[in-house]
């Protein structure tokens, strides 16, 4: 009876998972509390997070921001896979999505395969900036493990880039059009391969 009552329940329960963000007003403390464990577990990725989002005919959609249209990207920097610093106007010149997200972030892990799939895809660049303040420590054993084939791990281990950006809550994925100026912003998980999202990105064209 137990087992019936949560089989029916999964329908329910799984955009709450996807589209809930994780609240990080302190995000020093919440790496902090848990950083052991998390590099740990981060480094392995679930069978959820290994695979895209499964087709189960919801199409799941996080808390979509058009307040910051127009405004310009950061300027602030955060760092290449290699460690050298750069920032966002080194991908001006075609639209391109940001993501910031974390390996403590359970919401930012289920949609990462989606964004592979879409970096992957080639018409859309995708910066996916970790949040991480253990950095390359947490984040290469996690990619190494995920086998993305196309996103790249950039960081921002001192914050600077998040705080440019008013500390927002992960995941947090930004869509910035060829000149480098914000389209939308949406908060919480989302398959960025649904048609509700595909439409979405279609925006920045």
């Amino acid at each position: 009876m137990v087992l019936r009552s949560v089989t029916l329940l999964l329908p329910v329960l799984l955009p709450v998972l996807l589209t809930a963000g994780c609240d990080r007003q302190s995000p020093a403390n919440e790496q902090a509390n848990g950083v052991a464990a998390n590099i740990a577990d981060a480094s392995v990725p679930t069978p959820d997070e290994a695979t895209a989002p499964a087709d189960n005919g919801v199409d799941v959609i996080g808390k979509l921001d058009r307040e910051h249209k127009g405004e310009a990207a950061p300027a602030a920097a955060f760092e290449s896979p290699g460690g050298a610093k750069l920032t966002l106007a080194s991908f001006t010149g075609k639209p391109f999505l940001l993501n910031l997200w974390a390996t403590w972030c359970g919401p930012c892990k289920i949609e990462m395969p989606a964004l592979d799939t879409i970096a992957a895809e080639g018409k859309l660049p995708v910066v996916t900036i970790s949040q991480d303040l253990n950095g390359a420590a947490a984040v290469t054993p996690y990619f190494a493990a995920a086998k993305f084939k196309a996103l790249k791990p950039y960081l921002d281990p001192k914050l600077g880039f998040s705080y440019a950006l008013g500390n927002p809550s992960l995941p947090t994925t930004i869509l910035y059009d060829a000149s480098g100026k914000e389209v939308w912003r949406m908060t919480g998980g989302m398959d960025w391969t649904s048609p509700t999202a595909r439409e979405l990105l279609a925006e920045a064209d």
